[in-house]
């Protein structure tokens, strides 16, 4: 990473990209299209705004805050993380901030010295379009924010307000479900549907990654990758957990998320959870994993998301079994079991670990999963901007 001090790309028509996670963060969504647009037009992948204050709650943000100012990440991807005041998202600062960071935003611009096609903005709470001169706007919704405010802390209503006039300044919402897509189309919006996507290319070798240290289950196992937290059903694990299965669980938990009953699954000796890790180790732990699974619960929040891990099982070649939400029936394919309740949901589980994994279902799951890799998602929203 090295500071820009000028221009030494072609920065006309591009598209910055104002993500609802940092980019040092866990990489989710907005990473992964900001890496592979960045391959069709320049791109400046924008943090969320923080304060100097911000790395005492969060010490991730650390060198967000350290390092502020404008750099390049790779060829045609740059990096801002603008600067604001502290309590950026309190009530009575979100305009400050959203102004503050309007002016970030012009100033980066300015120094790259390109003309922006595109301002792609997934935050709901501050209105920025019209900051750099684009000449389109596009809303990223990539949740059910509303129905999810209670799980990031927010008042839902004053959350609701600030979203709508963000929608409002653009000329194109892009959901990342079908149920947010649905949303803003009733509300009369122009809304398109790009759902998320995976990276095929980094599980192509799931089968030779480096087998992990920290795991000593016996096989085969059932796992689990992301955040443990509100958004999952504990019935669904400890229905497979009472099977006498191997259950490896990968990612950060949530220490308020029903605790006691969470603390008693993970002390069995058949459950493994081995905390958060890297994107670039996931394939040692999806090696290890046969049948992959996402037990979501039934909540406004959940049915209007677009769980990753679906599609990166997929693209690991391995089994999936899914609770019914919206977003798995839409993707519309047998190679995802679906169940609502515990019973049927280790049913499933119980039935695809005794099928053979052999080369031609591999091959289904990644032929799969590449038709909705993050590279097609980036083409479509590079569409969408033209």
């Amino acid at each position: 990473m090295r500071m820009v001090a000028a221009t030494d790309h072609r920065w006309d028509d591009m598209v910055v990209l104002c993500a609802a996670n940092s980019y040092d963060g866990i990489k989710l969504a907005d990473q992964h299209v900001a890496e592979h647009l960045a391959r069709l037009v320049p791109v400046l992948y924008v943090d969320p705004p923080v304060s100097r204050l911000t790395p005492l709650l969060n010490r991730k943000a650390v060198s967000c805050v350290k390092y502020p100012g404008l750099r390049l990440q790779a060829p045609g991807l740059a990096r801002l993380t603008p600067i604001v005041a502290p309590l950026a998202s309190k009530r009575g600062m979100t305009a400050i901030t959203a102004a503050l960071t309007r002016r970030h935003l012009r100033k980066a611009a300015a120094q790259l010295g390109g003309q922006v096609r595109a301002v792609i903005s997934a935050w709901p709470q501050y209105q920025v379009f019209g900051s750099c001169g684009e000449a389109v706007r596009i809303y990223w919704a990539q949740d059910d924010y509303v129905g999810g405010a209670a799980l990031f802390g927010l008042n839902a209503t004053r959350l609701d307000t600030q979203e709508r006039v963000v929608a409002a300044a653009a000329n194109l919402i892009v959901a990342a479900s079908p149920v947010v897509a649905g949303t803003w189309r009733t509300r009369g919006h122009e809304t398109v549907l790009i759902p998320y996507g995976t990276d095929v290319d980094a599980y192509t070798g799931v089968d030779r990654a480096p087998l992990p240290a920290d795991v000593e289950l016996h096989g085969p196992v059932v796992g689990f990758v992301g955040h443990i937290n509100e958004r999952i059903d504990l019935r669904m694990l400890e229905a497979v957990a009472d099977r006498g299965r191997s259950l490896l669980l990968v990612g950060p938990k949530n220490a308020a998320f029903q605790p006691r009953r969470l603390n008693a699954l993970l002390g069995r000796p058949n459950v493994r959870w081995v905390g958060p890790k890297e994107f670039s180790v996931l394939p040692s732990y999806l090696r290890l994993i046969d049948v992959g699974v996402v037990p979501y619960c039934d909540s406004q929040f959940n049915r209007g998301s677009f769980p990753l891990k679906t599609l990166e099982y997929l693209a690991a070649g391995r089994a999936v079994v899914a609770t019914d939400l919206p977003a798995v029936r839409w993707l519309d394919t047998d190679l995802v079991a679906v169940a609502a309740e515990p019973g049927v949901f280790a049913d499933h589980v119980e039935r695809l670990l005794r099928e053979v994994r052999s080369p031609a279902l591999i091959s289904l799951r990644r032929a799969f999963a590449s038709r909705h890799s993050w590279a097609h998602r980036a083409a479509e929203i590079h569409e969408a901007i033209l």
